[in-house]
This record gives structure tokens, sequence and C-alpha cells, in this order.
């Protein structure tokens, strides 16, 4: 049973705001897809901890407040930006600020042919577009209040289009940056990126924003791999210690298809990754991938779903958490084997280390098989630094506090190293020695 929505003038003002007569960008068939969800968004309601699915999160920090949209705060400078920047050089870098473009801060190199990245916004209204064809298609909002909302109120984010045959072989970045100004703002990004058939393209969103102010995300990501496309997806989550985050990343895959999807979340206070996919055809492969390093009050909430609808796919989920003060980890996956998936191969696997006597892990992995021709695993670990382990280390001439380093990262490092571009896994390894010396305990050697 769902929460009836609470007030909702801001939201009802900005939806109006979209769907009225002569708005610019508001073609027929999206007026119609806002409408359609915002009346789902008002039957549903913000979910509580009634909700099966959100039984272990409680988003009334975010339900109760009225959060404003378009609300800007200073705008970052290059170089603020640059500390999330990739070295490599990028096929595209699309920077959006509180939700919205910055022609200023991004940069488009000269793309190959067949390769389109822009703004999802430019993109509705250029004719010829496909946004139409995709948009909300496999992001359904019937039974998810806030992938409703977000495509109620969608207006921009980016659009990447790779057309049959194609590889582009640089990374498309995307940075979505919250000034965080001092009334209570939120943005709703929304993206969209289609593979045709026999592609590859490797894209990064990366979430930040700054410390000290209460924010709120709500973002939805629609990724279709068509037959025989390769994608690598990574979502970097860096926002400031106070915001509120919600997002959505659905993946719909056709005849062998290979996606590998990656979610690292260390920013936030409140954070729920929601992160799905068909594999609506033979042959098809995936990769979920993830690691969430929590520290004082953090609440991270991983919900994975992944649907094998047809014979011979392979899906695997590795996520993996490091907890520490008082901070609470959640994962729910879920698998499910539909009637015909004969030859399914699926795995899944959560783990989670806790470096403090008050951090609480929460595991819930689920099967449901519908055939008999299959291999499915799961598997969910909850527990300390090995003492043993550590007494070695120590035994060898480590400090404790370095050899309980040293073990942290170890655990980490399989969710690390998956990481394909560089400079990127090394951002995220040094996210995460920054985290292990912030963690140091008083008194402690160094």
């Amino acid at each position: 049973m769902l929460a009836t929505t609470q007030e909702t003038n801001a939201y009802d003002t900005h939806h109006n705001a979209l769907t009225g007569d002569g708005v610019r960008g508001n073609p027929d068939w999206l007026c119609s897809i806002r409408k359609a969800a915002f009346a789902r968004f008002n039957e549903l309601g913000f979910p509580t901890t009634r909700h099966e699915e959100w039984q272990y999160t409680n988003v009334a920090p975010i339900a109760r407040e009225q959060f404003r949209i378009g609300v800007a705060g200073i705008v970052p400078t290059a170089d603020e930006l640059s500390t999330f920047s990739l070295e490599e050089d990028c096929a595209a870098r699309l920077v959006f600020i509180d939700g919205r473009f910055s022609t200023v801060h991004s940069a488009v190199a000269s793309l190959p042919d067949g390769v389109t990245v822009c703004s999802l916004a430019e993109a509705i209204v250029t004719d010829g577009s496909p946004v139409a064809s995709f948009l909300a298609k496999h992001a359904t909002y019937e039974d998810q209040a806030f992938t409703a909302l977000n495509t109620a109120l969608l207006e921009d984010g980016a659009f990447v289009h790779v057309r049959k045959g194609t590889v582009l072989e640089r990374p498309i970045h995307l940075l979505y940056w919250s000034t965080a100004p001092e009334e209570l703002a939120a943005s709703l990004p929304r993206n969209l990126i289609v593979a045709e058939e026999s592609s590859q393209l490797t894209v990064v969103e990366t979430y930040a924003g700054a410390n000290g102010s209460s924010y709120f995300t709500n973002t939805v990501t629609e990724l279709i791999a068509q037959d025989n496309a390769v994608v690598d997806h990574y979502k970097i989550n860096r926002e400031g210690d106070r915001a509120q985050h919600i997002g959505h990343l659905q993946v719909h895959q056709t005849r062998d298809s290979n996606v590998t999807a990656h979610a690292m979340t260390f920013g936030g206070s409140l954070v729920r990754n929601d992160i799905g996919t068909v594999l609506d055809g033979e042959g098809g492969e995936c990769t979920f991938n993830g690691l969430y390093m929590l520290k004082g009050s953090q609440h991270v909430d991983n919900h994975l779903l992944v649907d094998h609808a047809k014979p011979r796919c392979d899906s695997r989920e590795i996520f993996k958490g490091i907890l520490d003060d008082s901070s609470r980890g959640v994962f729910t996956g879920r698998i499910i084997v539909r009637k015909d998936a004969q030859k399914t191969d699926g795995k899944q696997t959560n783990q989670n280390l806790l470096l403090s006597d008050d951090a609480k892990a929460d595991s819930k992995p689920q099967l449901e098989i519908f055939a008999d021709d299959v291999k499915c695993t799961h598997g969910a670990t909850i527990g300390q630094v090995d003492s043993d382990a550590m007494f070695y280390l120590q035994s060898r001439g480590l400090c404790k506090e370095a050899a309980r380093n040293l073990l942290v990262y170890a655990f980490a490092s399989d969710c690390v190293s998956r990481v394909r571009i560089d400079s990127l896994r090394s951002q995220i390894e040094t996210l995460l020695f920054d985290r292990l010396l912030e963690g140091q305990r008083p008194g402690e050697a160094t």
C-alpha cells in the first residue's frame, strides 16, 4: 500500500508549465506522456516502508519537503568541475547544471558518422529524431512513483544514439552538478541511450554537488541495446553529503547484446539505485557491478531486477558494500526466469563488510524460476574484517590501521578492477583511499 501524495504544489506548478498550450518543446506525444505519468504519480503517491519494495528505505524526508524545480545557485567554475573530469579524450562531455544542459561547460568532439550526442531537450524538437520511438517505453511508471514523477516533469538530460554497425571507441561523459542553493531544489535528469545493432559505446554518468546543502536528484536512464550491441555504462555517485538521490537505470536487450553496468556510490545521505534489465533476445549477456562505501548516517539502497525473458542468456551481479559508523546498506536482488527462458545462467552475489558495530546491512537475494533447464545461484554475506588476516598482517610489521585498510581495499578491488577506463578507476581508488583515511580511529598508529 502506498501513501497518498502529500502536498505537490511545486510539482503541480511545474507540470502545468510544461504541458500548457504553446510551450516550446512540447509535442503532443510528449505532452500525453507527461500527463499520464503525473496522473499515475498522484495515484501512487510516495512509497512508504509498508510497501515491500521499500521496506528498508524510508523516503519521508523527500515526501515531506516542497522541492522547487529550476532553482539555481552559484554556477560552478571549470576548475571545480575538472575534479570530476576524465583524463581520457572523450568523444563528448555534456554538463548539466541543476538538471539543465550547460553549453558553456560542455564539449562535443568531431563525432563519427552514425553518432548523435546532444541534450534531450534539443533532440525532442529536432525533426526526424527517434526520441519518440524510445522515450518512456522501457522505464515504465505504472508501479514506480519516482519514475512517474521524473517522466511527468522531464525536460532535459542526455540523448545518445549510436547507429547500426558504428563503434565509438572514446567514452561519452555525462556530468550532473547540483549547485545546492539556499532554497530546497530538485533536478530531474532524463537520459536516453540507444545502441543499434552491432554498435559499441561507453557512457559514464557522474552525479555530484556541493556539501552542506540539501537537494534532491531524481534521475532516470533508459538504455536500449539492440542485436549484438556492446555497451559499458558507469554511474558514479559523488553527491553532496546532504543530498537525496533516487536513480533508475532501465536496460532493454535483444539478441546477443552485451551490457555491463557499474554503480559506484560514495555520496549522498539517502540514495536509492533501481537497476533493471530485460533480456529480450536469445544469447544476451548482462553484468551488474556495484560498490558502495558509506560513512556517518548514510543510507544506500541498491535494488536490482534481471528479467530473463528469452532462452540462453547469461547474467552476473556482484555488489559489495563497505559500511562504517552508523551507516546502512541495503541490497535487494531479484532474478526472474520466464517459462520459455531455458538454458538461463544467472549468478548473484552481495557481500558486505562492516567496519563499525553500529553499521547495518540488509541483503535480500531472490530467485523466481519458471523454467526447468537453468543454472541460477545467489549468495549474500555480512561480516567484519577477518581477525586472523589482521593478526597475520600485523605480525608482518603493518600497523593495525594499515592492515585494516589493506584488507578493505582487497575486499573492494574485485569491483574496482572491473572499471575499464583508467582515469575513472584511478578516481574510484582515490575516493576509496580517502575514505579509509577519514575512517582512521583516533589514537591508532599510522
